[in-house]
């Protein structure tokens, strides 16, 4: 339409003229178009991807951002401010952000931050409930640095992320075993595979992401729910050590577990869990306790005669902030009040081995503490089976790298959100840091 325009108007001009007029200036050069790329576009959720930008102008100010969205609808999003480099290029492994929701060097700060869109109830955990289907996160690159909460500026880039729990060839199993309930992820090939089952605290119910992540690593990783799950019991009023057994028993002689015994991985309620199982179940030899307690608490724990009462929480020593989120840090009952002493688990008489992950900065309970009371105990009865990794800054739950931080969730039980501490970077970097010393305690115990 251009070149007609031009004939058109020079249709009634001598060609003389046409032919002596001075040649149009050259068209200014084009900046080469902005493009963002994320390696692997399609992986593992435990790995780390390599972000970057190229295309735009030396020293640009840039917003990246994640957008997520769980399996509820709910949308997470997280932003960081960066600027280009000399070339007009970023890499998020070696330049720093300058604010937004991180800063410093933080190649998976995009995925540890994600949190609640604005429009979204807050205190919502990103939580996966299905192991078969990526996590899809797409990235954009935003012209220049906006404000959390603001509009933000156009978009010149962007890219979509897949993020899997589980690998090709493993296989995950639906269990109705006697009375086990869960889910059995067995890694490709023959084995035999060391096994592990794998519990999470009081929000119940089946969890089964990390289960499958150990699969991906070669674990026969068993994802054990223990209340509110098909038939099992609807509350954690009381627990029977035999359920936990039965798990340990199935696990053990399965054709593709190594032995001749097993490992247990808790988190919470599932940690102390851990410890009871290693301290009277033989089939147990390893056990991974995260933020655990270590004293049995709230349900009273039963095996055949004997009965570990449990630590209870008392509600008059919980304090609600001003904008609601209950803190229970002080509330559960003290396990080295001699009244409490019948709720100590006898750790010292496993003959296994312990491996304890603690956040300095859980709020949720003293995990810290109880941990120097398990290793107490140990020393004292002349035991050193065990490991501490202990994190400053870390929070509660610690879950596999890059499981987005969550200072505050909405409480299962008290439907209120609570405090689990942390701070976010420290948080996620514990969180990597925790997921392969895991690792190496679990096969070099199994």
């Amino acid at each position: 339409a251009v070149m007609w325009r031009a004939v058109a108007a020079t249709a009634s001009v001598p060609a003389w003229r046409v032919l002596c007029r001075a040649a149009p200036p050259p068209p200014p050069s084009r900046r080469r178009a902005v493009t963002m790329a994320v390696s692997p576009a399609a992986g593992l959720a435990d790995e780390r991807v390599e972000t970057r930008v190229a295309g735009l102008g030396p020293g640009q100010p840039v917003t990246l951002r994640a957008l997520a969205t769980d399996e509820r609808g709910c949308l997470f999003q997280s932003c960081a401010h960066y600027r280009a480099d000399d070339r007009g290029e970023l890499h998020l492994g070696t330049d720093a952000s300058h604010g937004g929701d991180y800063t410093g060097v933080e190649p998976m700060g995009l995925f540890w931050s994600l949190a609640p869109a604005g429009m979204e109830r807050p205190y919502q955990r990103f939580v996966p409930r299905s192991t078969g289907t990526p996590m899809k996160v797409e990235m954009l690159v935003h012209q220049g640095h906006s404000l959390t909460g603001a509009i933000h500026g156009p978009v010149v880039a962007k890219a979509e992320v897949e993020r899997w729990f589980t690998s090709p060839g493993v296989r995950r199993i639906r269990l109705k075993e006697g009375g086990v309930r869960g889910s059995l992820f067995l890694p490709p090939g023959d084995g035999p595979f060391p096994g592990v089952i794998d519990m999470y605290g009081d929000e119940g119910g089946l969890i089964e992401f990390r289960s499958s992540l150990l699969a991906t690593h070669g674990f026969a990783a068993l994802s054990l729910p223990y209340f509110d799950f098909e038939d099992l019991p609807k509350v954690m009023k009381e627990l029977k050590l035999e359920y936990f057994e039965e798990a340990a028993r199935f696990l053990q002689r399965h054709p593709k577990v190594k032995g001749p015994g097993v490992g247990v991985i808790g988190t919470g309620k599932g940690a102390e869990l851990a410890l009871s199982m290693i301290t009277f179940l033989p089939e147990v030899v390893a056990a991974v306790c995260i933020s655990g307690c270590s004293s049995n608490t709230v349900a009273d724990l039963h095996y055949g005669e004997m009965t570990l009462p449990g630590l209870r929480f008392d509600m008059n020593k919980v304090s609600v902030s001003d904008t609601g989120v209950f803190d229970i840090f002080e509330a559960l009952d003290d396990p080295v009040n001699p009244a409490n002493s019948s709720c100590m688990i006898p750790i010292e008489k496993a003959e296994g081995h312990f491996l304890l992950v603690v956040g300095e900065d859980d709020r949720m309970w003293k995990s810290s503490l109880y941990a120097e009371l398990a290793i107490g105990r140990l020393r004292q009865h002349g035991k050193e089976n065990f490991e501490l990794l202990s994190y400053p800054g870390a929070g509660h739950r610690i879950d596999p790298p890059s499981t987005p931080f969550c200072q505050v969730a909405m409480d299962r039980v008290l439907g209120v959100p609570v405090l689990g501490g942390g701070e976010s970077k420290a948080h996620a970097h514990a969180q990597e840091h925790s997921w392969g010393k895991i690792q190496e305690f679990l096969r070099l115990h199994l």
